[in-house]
């Protein structure tokens, strides 16, 4: 991996692009709640499942970019299609974005830390921050084993493309209610829930790890994440494939990681232990 240092520029002006789009998006999930169907409701809870569990929290975080297990090839480019439906850029950016979080984690050039302010650390960095969800050549610099393969680099220029695809699938099959439901406020539930591992959990929570950075661990984040939440147990063991360490750490994405190497499909997983100390810690 490289070790230069991308500089993700911040600017006073908003990226009018994304800022447009990601408002139609809130636009459009607030509509949805008008046009309920029970069956909207259960295949969109389907499709979160998919895109953060399997997306994001197993694929584009813990297998794409800390490798912390293995699967085989075409499960692995499944995950990454899934965690392009979450409209969070392709592999190679969000990739690249978080080594860049981990290395300069709440320290001058982190994309996201509260350090520089709530709103910045949630979505601000986002919005007003340099777009770089197509610039693939920079942001292989940070992600040069998916920047090999030329599914990775075809799916970060075109991450839109799956979305557009799920959409289409979705009105053909089940209207405008499906639609709104499973693009519109699946995507911006989504979104916030991942936002809030970049903003909540480097500021509230419990710490069972002195890490040089603020994370902590979040109970009610890593519900909402499958177990993203459980941050300061992942920024103290970055390659650990189990991030909820403690007996009352729920981690959801870990229990199918688990499953997966039962199945034999995982492997080479890499599992941190909690301290002793920390161990004997009642739930709160």
């Amino acid at each position: 991996m490289s070790h230069e240092v991308i500089e993700l520029a911040r600017h006073d002006k908003p990226n009018w692009v994304t800022t447009v789009v990601f408002g139609l998006f809130h636009i459009g999930a607030i509509a949805a709640l008008f046009i309920f169907s029970w069956q909207a409701l259960f295949i969109s809870m389907g499709i979160y499942w998919a895109t953060i569990c399997f997306g994001i929290s197993l694929g584009y975080h813990r297998l794409h970019t800390h490798r912390s297990y293995k699967v085989p090839k075409a499960l692995e480019y499944f995950f990454a299609v899934c965690g392009a439906l979450t409209l969070e850029g392709g592999p190679i950016f969000w990739v690249a974005t978080h080594r860049i979080h981990h290395q300069k984690s709440d320290q001058p050039g982190d994309p996201h830390s509260p350090r520089d302010g709530a709103w910045w650390s949630h979505m601000g960095w986002i919005l007003f921050g340099e777009a770089n969800h197509n610039n693939t050549k920079l942001m292989s610099k940070y992600a040069p084993d998916l920047a090999r393969d030329p599914f990775y680099v075809w799916l970060n220029n075109w991450h839109w493309v799956p979305m557009v695809i799920l959409g289409a699938i979705l009105y053909a099959f089940g209207g405008l209610p499906l639609f709104m439901w499973g693009i519109f406020l699946r995507v911006t539930l989504g979104l916030h829930a991942t936002w809030l591992v970049n903003s909540a959990t480097h500021m509230w929570g419990y710490r069972n790890f002195e890490t040089r950075d603020d994370s902590r661990n979040s109970w009610w984040v890593a519900l909402m994440t499958f177990g993203e939440g459980w941050h300061n147990n992942h920024h103290a063991h970055p390659t650990s494939a189990r991030h909820g360490l403690a007996w009352y750490e729920i981690d959801f994405s870990w229990m199918q990681i688990y499953v997966l190497r039962a199945l034999g499909i995982a492997t080479d997983v890499t599992v941190a232990q909690l301290p002793e100390k920390a161990a004997s810690r009642k739930a709160a």
